[in-house]
């Protein structure tokens, strides 16, 4: 089994957890933009499930990572950037958006991110932010 689905908009890396003070208690939560975005995923990815069960088996994951280059720069500076003569390396950070998506599909593509055994991913610019995430069953395609 593999699915394919893809995230729309500007990638975004989990972020770190926020506390309140609630009485004499301190509560922990997601930040609000962490949190939008990691329901988009769980949007995405069940939309590619097609209601099917999380895998139970170990996994293999492929995620491309497309952000915009930034309007301030040159057309020139920008046509090498959507070439891959330049490569992103500002936010977010690569591993913050992998823990992130991965985090939010748990419990729809597989049962806990820990069932993923090989991972490649990459961060490139494009004209359309997104994010493309393959997923291949144990026994599926290879990286």
């Amino acid at each position: 089994m593999s699915i394919f689905f893809v995230i729309p908009g500007t990638p975004v890396g989990k972020g770190r957890p926020k506390f309140a003070r609630r009485g004499a208690f301190v509560q922990a939560y997601t930040p609000e933009k962490t949190a939008s975005y990691e329901n988009l995923v769980k949007l995405a990815a069940a939309d590619a499930m097609k209601g099917a069960a999380p895998v139970e088996a170990h996994v293999t994951v492929q995620m491309e990572i497309f952000i915009t280059p930034p309007s301030s720069w040159s057309a020139r500076k920008r046509a090498d950037a959507l070439s891959g003569k330049i490569q992103p390396t500002t936010k977010p950070d690569i591993d913050n958006v992998v823990k992130g998506v991965f985090d939010a599909m748990n419990d729809i593509v597989w049962k806990d991110d820990k069932q993923v055994t090989d991972l490649c991913v990459r961060k490139r610019y494009a004209d359309v932010a997104r994010t493309e995430v393959k997923v291949f069953e144990f026994g599926g395609s290879p990286l």
